[in-house]
């Protein structure tokens, strides 16, 4: 565990305290019972991660008069039974939570003596997790829900710990015997027995009730229609292109589609390469900007429009009844793909930790076709970040969609030229968290005008957010999903890490 000195610790202890429960963040008094405690760790393992902070009491439990520092019992309040609670979790989980951060920051107790308390960051875990003889648990807005047994089930699929794409489907040998199929089997050199067992030699058939089945994988791979195959099993495999004049989509009785909507068929190596290609036609045509006459130039580079494409075709959750939209605005692009990320995967984290493979099956077998795709072994994500830098262009924006009826990704590249001064500013945000206009004034050396229009831009943009719940005057802003409680609560203490 890091201590941190009381220089350290004095603005976090203040910033903690002006924080409220949510889905990443949570308050808790070191009792004789740590039942609760146990609880949170978990939900926050199976969702996406979080700060449990130790020796603080809930901020409903305080009274209008009462001063904010009064919540602070500190881990003094039972010693013991925090030592004990740090040795439970060793054993309390199965899979063992292993991801655990600890700081221990000192502080004046509501009593007027020192004291400690403690904040411990759980990551978003890769695998499911359950409490033993306690149930697994997942993170709600400010509090934590037990799941059923169908619930863990869902959860495993779309934590990627399962796949629906290894999984057999009932659907005729002879309909994925394709042409596309005779590609792949001459570059990967598969010349012996039946088509049955060269796809159940390779993976992609499975023997069931004594008939050779092949998996949703197979059928994507290599089905002239994988999409209306699947159709019949509540499954949705294609693309849908959409072009739309402006910067928004209007919905009513006319629509503002620039022209009508396209289905991208076919197997998912023709899906990927037709999609990048009609995409990046309808680029290089330039998009009049609605009511205006100008054409704009949208300058991607096509790596990254052809990484995106690839990205949500693998990763997408093919148990989900929907297809991925490519949506193309005057200022941007969008690609949106079923499922949420899998994984430890978050918006904030993508950049740094690159993708992570939903469906194996698919991804080790797209790579053997004559002319594969762009797949970089989780190297791509970063391949984008790093291609859109060099163009002067922003980075590709995430965004996780777990609102909606069906949970999906988007993942944005904006038609913007990135003024040099963001970069300071995107360091800044990565190092404290929030940015106000009066530290913007400082890194550019800009009048209180010029900044609140950069901001004002930035906010228009989806490159930044306001905090919610900010006054104008005290208005500070963050990357978009990323909350006070979700950003490093110590960077300004780096150099303390575990």
């Amino acid at each position: 565990m890091v201590e941190l000195n009381l220089a350290q610790s004095g603005p976090i202890v203040a910033r903690l305290l002006m924080g409220k429960e949510s889905r990443t963040l949570d308050f808790k008094r070191i009792g004789a019972k740590h039942t609760r405690k146990l609880e949170t760790i978990c939900a926050f393992a199976n969702s996406e991660g979080g700060w449990l902070i130790l020796g603080v009491g809930d901020e409903k439990a305080l009274s209008a008069t009462a001063k904010p520092a009064s919540r602070l019992f500190g881990i003094e309040e039972n010693a013991e039974g925090f030592d004990d609670f740090r040795r439970l979790l060793m054993n309390a989980f199965a899979p063992a939570i292993t991801a655990l951060r600890w700081w221990r920051l000192p502080c004046t107790l509501y009593n007027g003596e020192a004291g400690h308390i403690v904040m411990l960051q759980v990551d978003k875990s890769e695998q499911v997790h359950s409490i033993v003889g306690n149930g697994t648990w997942t993170r709600m807005d400010a509090s934590n829900r037990q799941l059923s047994a169908v619930e863990i089930t869902d959860l495993t699929y779309r934590r990627g710990v399962r796949s629906a794409a290894s999984e057999p489907i009932p659907i005729k040998l002879s309909l994925l015997e394709t042409p596309v199929w005779l590609q792949f089997a001459t570059a990967r050199g598969i010349r012996t027995g039946t088509f049955a067992e060269q796809l159940e030699k390779i993976g992609l058939a499975k023997e069931v009730d004594s008939v050779i089945q092949p998996t949703r994988a197979a059928v994507l791979l290599f089905a002239e229609e994988p999409g209306s195959l699947l159709a019949a099993h509540e499954t949705r495999a294609d693309i849908r292109l959409m072009i739309y004049d402006g910067k928004a989509v209007i919905l009513g009785a006319t629509p503002n589609l620039r022209m009508a909507a396209r289905t991208i068929r076919g197997p998912l190596i023709v899906q990927i390469d037709l999609a990048t290609n009609v995409v990046m036609d309808a680029l290089a045509q330039g998009i009049t900007l609605q009511g205006s006459g100008f054409k704009s130039r949208h300058l991607y580079p096509r790596r990254v429009v052809t990484e995106a494409i690839v990205n949500a075709v693998i990763h997408r959750d093919y148990r989900l009844n929907r297809d991925i939209f490519i949506r193309i605005f005057d200022d941007r692009i969008e690609v949106e793909s079923p499922g949420a990320f899998p994984g430890s995967i978050t918006p904030s984290n993508i950049s740094k930790v690159g993708s992570k493979a939903r469906n194996p099956l698919i991804a080790q077998n797209l790579r053997e076709f004559p002319l594969a795709p762009n797949i970089d072994a989780g190297e791509g994500v970063k391949m984008m970040f790093a291609e859109m830098a060099a163009a002067q262009r922003y980075p590709p924006q995430y965004r996780q969609n777990t609102e909606n009826a069906v949970e999906s990704v988007t993942v944005i590249l904006l038609n913007h030229e990135r003024p040099s001064i963001w970069d300071e500013v995107s360091h800044w945000l990565d190092t404290h968290g929030e940015i106000t206009n009066s530290d913007l004034r400082e890194i550019g050396k800009i009048d209180t005008l010029a900044a609140s229009r950069m901001l004002k831009a930035w906010v228009e943009q989806g490159v930044l957010a306001q905090m919610p719940d900010r006054a104008k005057r005290n208005m500070a802003y963050v990357k978009p999903q990323q909350p006070m409680q979700q950003q490093d609560l110590l960077s300004s203490s780096s150099d303390n890490k575990l």
